[in-house]
């Protein structure tokens, strides 16, 4: 299967011939079935767990929804599409195979790679430059990411006991790319020493400034 321009997908409904295309190319047949469907006041999750993806819904022109509301409740055409997460499963140790991120204990690994991501075109300043891609495998490291993208724009994470903290992440606000991180590696007092090293968990792709 071809990669997709995933900024190209920003803005459209659930319902768009686009979506629906780049769904029926990740799956085999048959397998992606109804999303999972997770719905708040101002956002709305579609979760395909078996294509390890989900999509992220905004509310057009401030409209609301009633928390909970199920597939059948929610008005499609009010919704567009903001963001896409992708998500992996990190290489695990052996002492490790014992436990699994929580932040992907439901999704499969996503069924592409490399994951091509199209990056800006403009640099810190603003001023235009050649655009260029990201190339994501399923092995790519946190040093990988700065290699590639620069110092992120914020960060978070890591902080506590191993046992308790979340990974750490990373966000490059301009690009519209943000990491999230599994492993031992990327949690603890020495997260962020370590993670340099830590695989990623989570690739959230949205719509960037």
């Amino acid at each position: 299967m071809a990669n997709v321009d995933f900024k190209s997908l920003m803005g459209h409904r659930p319902t768009s011939e686009l979506l629906r295309l780049y769904l029926s190319q990740l799956a085999a047949p048959a397998s992606s079935g109804m999303p999972d469907v997770k719905t708040y006041s101002d956002v709305v999750y579609f979760s395909y767990f078996s294509l390890g993806v989900s999509l992220v819904f905004d509310p057009v022109d401030g409209h609301r929804f009633k928390p909970g509301s199920n597939l059948d409740q929610l008005d499609q055409s009010k919704l567009q599409l903001r963001g896409i997460d992708i998500y992996n499963v990190p290489k695990q140790k052996p002492s490790d195979k014992t436990r699994r991120d929580p932040s992907n204990q439901f999704h499969s690994p996503y069924p592409v790679s490399p994951i091509i991501i199209t990056l800006s075109a403009r640099d810190k300043d603003g001023k235009s430059r050649a655009g260029t891609t990201l190339e994501v495998t399923s092995t790519t490291t946190g040093k990988d990411f700065v290699l590639a993208l620069g110092e992120p724009d914020r960060k978070g994470g890591g902080s506590g006991p191993s046992s308790g903290s979340i990974g750490i992440w990373l966000e490059w606000t301009r690009h519209g790319v943000m990491v999230e991180f599994g492993g031992d590696e990327s949690r603890g007092p020495q997260a962020w020493e370590k993670g340099k090293d830590a695989t990623w968990s989570v690739l959230s792709i949205f719509s960037s400034l």
